[in-house]
């Protein structure tokens, strides 16, 4: 018994010394102690940082970022990029102390443990580092956290699988002490990471000194929760704020299980009954100290429209910018920040924030602006105008537009991080929304360009009303629920409506109001003006659109955005066609129900449509052709150039052909298609997908040639036709009538080609056969083009899966404005 007991109280002093180890103090007594949210302690000799844990168990945020990023657009990692926000907590089991992530997509609301432990229970965790007790006294703990901080919690290597097979090396990676920092409310850490690998992707190549080696640096931040004081606002899908969602398992059973709230800062008045009232604590946006002038004031002020929407709402003094104060870190969360960006080619802005993912609580809101978009304004200025009549000093309205366009941009993206969704329906309403992006609005005046009105001043009625409903501070006896439910209503009686994303894009989508980069009440009339505009542009395009020594060769950049400034406005125009006039309608209120475009307004944008692709207008214009020479050394093609099938030579015919292409594939999306088979079904009034064919069809027969340039592109036209024809009968997407259709379709094609008066695969077959045989000649051009047409829909047709067929070549890049190529060829973060 007596060895028994000796044998127990030495396993007892072998795990309590194996347990306690050395104290905090003695561990520490060399390292930089760093007081704040967490202490933490900072060890030069071996490079390690070492958390001191005092309340095991206590939820926090946990945020990564990059504070210094790899400087390219396509890959998608900027300096200041948030990453994922997370509620995490360290629990202890043994030696060990784990950093875990509960489950807050499920939840069980209650009072009642029992029912929260049941669900808990029922839903995986995610443990996402493990570490072992290094030191512990007075119910404190010191643990190594190094290896978390030089670990890819950013998911970097992941984001450059498409430039090549990349991994952390951790002989190159080390923290990195100057970014080191602990505040009251927040503790910050940061390390120089290195990943090595095989380049195969340009992107990566492009923006690394050695492609082998890419480092950035990498942010972690422990954040303390807010208190409960914030009270979580109930999601509207009228109302325009992003939100957060959960399941609620402890709903009743007539209630809907799931629960969502908006996402807002926290902001109260300070005395709740008055009109307007100054904020208990205003809401305080910083602009980056390294945004150089006028840039820096033009972020300033568009950021700060803001404050006539919180005014409208009973605030004053309720929304600031200023400058970032000096040695102040963007990524420290007490800061709201405005970050100047740069990368090597022009890109996306994105208004991203730290969320409490509890109840939707905007945190920090933090904007990332690419800095090179504010030079494609000024491209776009360049080319609208003859800015170089002296040869060197540009007219100053160019630097006037591009302003104007940063403080809207500066004005949209503040406005996601303060909760706000884009609102593409804003443009029909006389510019109703800065969250809706806006193409400028290029004017006639007395037959010449004018860019006054290029860009709008100011935040739209649509946001004050958004802002009201989002932050009205509600005096104790309203009925919260009731109000925001008129507020809503009042807002559907001025005709503010909402309508964001999805559908708004060119395809798929059916809303002929909601549009990117448009204007106008009517996208048909407004693609109509503008095809007016563009035919000035192009005829006043010249050697002035470029400074003295610039080669002329420069001027294809210049030109390219005026020969594709319609792009977005047809992508608008388009959407009428198959289109349904509707809004996010709540049972009870006063919205009206959906309806299908009438067949005037859907003939109008197919005529439209057809407008654009005539000879007339994908023809440049003799004397541009002239001008714009091979490339010069060190000035090759570019993302910013036209693709060209003609070598070094300006390709004067590929830039037309893509303008059909995208015609094409826009009005044979198979979607659309779909709807247009449907509406005619319902209504044989309305117009089909068979009569848009047929309309085509007849156009294209009908167009007249000028010379043989033109004979040209109208050739380039109708293969479009039949390409769009062969992808809309190949898509699983499209119903099978549409397909049928689309059938059809070619089948007129080549009984109109060969003269056949019905089409049969036989008889086409023969007459191809014939016109290949030997000892017949083609009659020029047009017979060839017959030729090529016929004999590839019936090769399709014989076997529809494996024909090749050449596709027109892509645009150059578009949106953010100067495409989305994808469409042409975020709610934590919005573009």
């Amino acid at each position: 018994m007596l060895r028994k007991t000796l044998t127990i109280t030495v396993l007892c002093l072998v795990v309590s010394t194996a347990f306690a180890q050395k104290s905090i103090s003695s561990m520490t007594k060399d390292m930089v102690k760093k007081e704040g949210y967490f202490d933490y302690y900072w060890d030069e000799k071996t490079g390690k940082v070492w958390l001191e844990i005092e309340d095991l168990n206590k939820e926090f945020l946990y945020v990564n970022s990059l504070s210094a990023g790899i400087g390219s657009n396509d890959i998608g990692l900027d300096r200041g990029q948030l990453g994922s926000t997370r509620i995490v907590e360290f629990r202890r089991v043994g030696p060990k102390v784990m950093l875990v992530q509960p489950n807050y997509s499920y939840r069980a609301v209650s009072d009642n443990p029992d029912e929260i432990r049941a669900v808990k229970e029922a839903f995986a965790e995610s443990v996402l580092q493990g570490f072992k007790v290094g030191a512990e006294s007075n119910g404190k703990i010191l643990i190594d956290i190094t290896s978390m901080l030089l670990s890819d919690a950013h998911g970097v290597a992941g984001r450059l699988r498409g430039q090549g097979s990349y991994r952390v090396d951790g002989n190159r990676s080390a923290i990195y002490p100057p970014m080191l920092k602990n505040f009251p409310k927040n503790s910050e850490f940061e390390a120089t990471i290195t990943f090595t690998g095989n380049a195969t992707g340009g992107f990566i190549r492009s923006v690394t000194p050695t492609s082998s080696a890419v480092t950035v640096r990498m942010h972690h931040s422990f954040i303390e929760l807010p208190d409960a004081n914030y009270e979580p606002r109930k999601a509207d899908p009228r109302s325009g704020y992003g939100t957060i969602r959960f399941m609620d398992y402890a709903t009743p059973i007539q209630e809907n299980i799931v629960k969502q709230f908006s996402r807002r800062h926290r902001l109260e008045k300070k005395r709740p009954n008055a009109k307007m009232s100054d904020p208990v604590e205003p809401i305080r946006y910083y602009v980056d100290r390294g945004a150089p002038e006028p840039i820096k004031s033009a972020l300033i002020e568009g950021a700060r429209w803001w404050n006539q929407a919180f005014e409208a709402a009973g605030y004053r003094n309720a929304f600031i910018v200023e400058e970032m104060p000096e040695g102040a870190d963007p990524l420290d969360v007490r800061y709201n920040v405005i970050q100047w960006v740069h990368r090597s080619t022009r890109g996306w802005s994105y208004g991203s924030s730290v969320t409490d993912p509890r109840t939707g609580e905007i945190i920090k809101g933090h904007v990332s602006l690419g800095s090179l978009r504010v030079r494609q304004d000024f491209l776009i200025a360049q080319g609208l105008l003859t800015p170089y009549e002296n040869g060197t000093t540009p007219d100053p309205k160019l630097l006037k537009m591009a302003l104007a366009r940063l403080r809207q941009l500066s004005a949209h993206e503040v406005g996601h991080t303060i909760g706000l969704m884009h609102n593409y329906a804003s443009s029909v309403n006389d510019r109703a929304s800065v969250m809706d992006y806006p193409h400028p609005l290029i004017e006639l005046k007395g037959g010449e360009i004018s860019l006054d009105n290029a860009y709008d001043v100011g935040i739209g009625d649509w946001d004050k009303a958004a802002v009201t409903w989002g932050y009205q501070d509600f005096p104790d006896k309203v009925d919260e629920d009731k109000a925001l439910d008129e507020l809503i209503n009042d807002q559907i009686e001025r005709k503010l409506y909402f309508i964001t994303d999805a559908d708004s894009r060119p395809i798929g989508s059916s809303h002929p109001e909601a549009h990117l980069w448009d204007n106008g009440k009517s996208p048909v009339s407004e693609l109509n003006r503008l095809m007016e505009v563009r035919a000035k542009v192009l005829d006043n395009f010249s050697e002035k659109n470029i400074p003295m020594g610039a080669p002329m060769a420069k001027l294809e950049e210049v030109l390219v955005p005026m020969y594709m400034i319609h792009r977005y406005q047809l992508e608008g125009a388009v959407k009428v066609l198959g289109g349904t006039y509707y809004n996010y309608k709540m049972r009870g209120d006063a919205q009206p129900e959906q309806k299908v475009v009438p067949r005037a307004e859907q003939e109008g944008a197919l005529d439209a449509l057809l407008n654009v692709i005539t000879p007339n207008n994908l023809a440049f214009p003799d004397h541009i052709i002239a001008m714009i020479p091979p490339r010069p050394p060190g000035n090759g093609r570019s993302r910013e150039t036209f693709k060209a099938r003609t070598g070094l030579n300006f390709d004067p015919v590929a830039p037309g052909e893509t303008i059909a292409s995208a015609v094409m594939s826009f009005i044979f999306n198979p979607q659309r298609a779909t709807r247009l088979v449907q509406q005619k079904a319902m209504d044989s009034n309305q117009m089909g997908l068979i009569d848009v064919i047929d309309k085509i069809q007849k156009a294209i027969n009908n167009m007249s040639t000028e010379n043989g340039y033109h004979a040209e592109l109208k050739r380039a036209v109708e293969k479009q036709l039949m390409h769009g024809l062969m992808n809309l009968y190949n898509s699983n997407s499209a119903s099978g009538q549409a397909r049928a259709e689309a059938a059809q379709g070619l089948r007129l094609m080549v009984a109109n080609l060969s003269g056949m008066k019905n089409f049969d695969v036989t008889e086409a077959l023969k007459r191809v056969a014939e016109a290949m045989s030997p000892g017949v000649t083609t009659n020029g051009p047009e017979e060839a083009h017959k030729f090529y047409i016929s004999n590839m829909i019936v090769r399709f047709f014989n076997n529809p899966g494996d024909l090749k067929i050449q596709n027109a070549l892509s645009p150059p890049d578009g949106s953010p404005i100067g495409t989305d190529l994808q469409d042409w060829c975020s709610f934590g973060t919005y573009r």
